[in-house]
């Protein structure tokens, strides 16, 4: 069994960092001194574990463990949202490192080696592209991914530069060795506190396309332009934004959401003459999620062109959905009825890192209960008891594939 209080310590600990004193929420984003302050602290509980720790080329942080041919590999990510919460990602982080810290002080002896992964940038909360280190090791970051901007105009590629990291080439960072991923997180939703359960098993994760929609009107005078002849942005991407929300009001499984808005000149009396908005278009399939997008376009095209308003669009970020592999399903289950839980199975509707490592290895994750489904908010809560058990499930799950 691992060591309860330890973990919660870490828990808390790392959660200190990029704290908002006032809100509570956290603020740990990729290439801060923040950051960094946060990786210092995961490296010493890596090597507390009995790690030996590298950092790969685009800036993950691996701890190793054991002489094994054969990897199996554990991960997520300690960055955050704006105003996030102690949970999301950290969470995964510290629960494998307590796995290995739990097998080391036990002298377990396992034939396959075993790697623990933070990876680099999941919340794409800089530069409006995530999950940018396990895109790498699955082979699927581009030289033109590592070319997006921040608003300062510091591209990916210049700011890892910056952290003495040296991405290019990036087929270095491809891995092809791992036998199995398995990645813990919490739920980010309400279906296990439905099913009044602590853990649950995820079958498949959705897949995230975010678009970046740009509204070009006219800013004059609001005083003095009649209300017919105007070319007003801001009530132009109203409309479209609304417009999406009962599109995706008439779906099932599907979801998309406008999160982030910039206006332009945005003063008290000029009417808005560019409005730049964002859809997060989610699904657990490949095709919904195109279909969905040409529809949306198309509707936003026909309400541009009713107001006399002129739209461009364009593809921040597209992930493939991912299902998780049945046999590690299977043995999350068996390790979940071991602790008497009824096992359950769920689909992410976030994404996560998995759904890279996805490319090149057998995937499979487990969600712990989340409070209300609140995430990506300083709510974000997960009971202490919850996350006992569900790092001990892991921690049998990852012995019995490690033998």
């Amino acid at each position: 069994m691992i060591n309860d209080n330890r973990l919660l310590q870490h828990l808390q600990d790392l959660s200190l960092i990029g704290r908002n004193e006032v809100t509570g929420g956290i603020n740990r984003f990729s290439f801060t001194p923040e950051e960094q302050q946060a990786i210092e602290l995961i490296k010493l509980y890596m090597e507390e574990a009995g790690m030996n720790i590298t950092v790969d080329a685009v800036g993950n942080i691996i701890g190793t463990y054991g002489e094994g041919s054969e990897t199996i590999m554990l991960g997520s990510h300690i960055d955050t949202v704006p105003e996030g919460g102690k949970y999301d990602g950290a969470l995964g982080v510290l629960a494998a490192i307590e796995i290995i810290q739990t097998i080391h002080e036990q002298k377990l002896s396992l034939s396959k080696k075993i790697e623990v992964v933070a990876f680099k940038d999941e919340e794409g909360t800089r530069f409006g592209f995530g999950l940018i280190g396990s895109r790498a090791m699955g082979g699927l970051l581009t030289d033109q991914h590592l070319q997006k901007n921040d608003e300062a105009g510091i591209s990916i590629e210049e700011a890892m530069k910056q952290f003495q990291l040296s991405p290019l080439p990036l087929e270095k960072v491809k891995r092809n060795d791992i036998l199995a991923y398995l990645e813990m997180h919490i739920e980010q939703g309400k279906v296990l506190e439905n099913e009044e359960l602590p853990v649950g098993v995820v079958t498949g994760i959705a897949a995230p396309l975010w678009l970046e929609i740009t509204v070009i009107g006219v800013s004059e005078h609001a005083g003095a332009t009649p209300m017919p002849i105007r070319k007003d942005a801001l009530t132009a991407a109203s409309e479209m934004i609304l417009a999406i929300e009962q599109m995706l009001n008439d779906t099932t499984d599907s979801v998309a959401t406008v999160g982030k808005l910039n206006i332009e000149p945005n003063g008290v009396n000029v009417i808005p003459g560019k409005v730049i908005f964002t859809v997060d278009i989610r699904d657990i399939d490949e095709k919904k999620i195109r279909t969905l997008e040409e529809d949306i376009l198309e509707l936003l095209q026909n309400i541009a062109k009713r107001r006399n308003v002129k739209l461009t669009s364009k593809v921040l970020q597209r992930v493939k959905p991912a299902k998780t592999d049945v046999k590690l399903q299977q043995q999350l289950a068996k390790s979940i009825e071991k602790q008497g839980i009824r096992p359950h199975s769920l689909i992410s509707g976030a994404g996560h890192d998995a759904m890279n490592i996805a490319a090149v290895a057998p995937i499979g994750m487990l969600f712990v209960r989340s409070k209300d489904g609140i995430s990506h908010n300083p709510l974000e809560y997960s009971s202490d008891d919850d996350i006992v058990m569900a790092t001990n499930i892991l921690y049998d799950t990852v012995v019995e594939i490690a033998k």
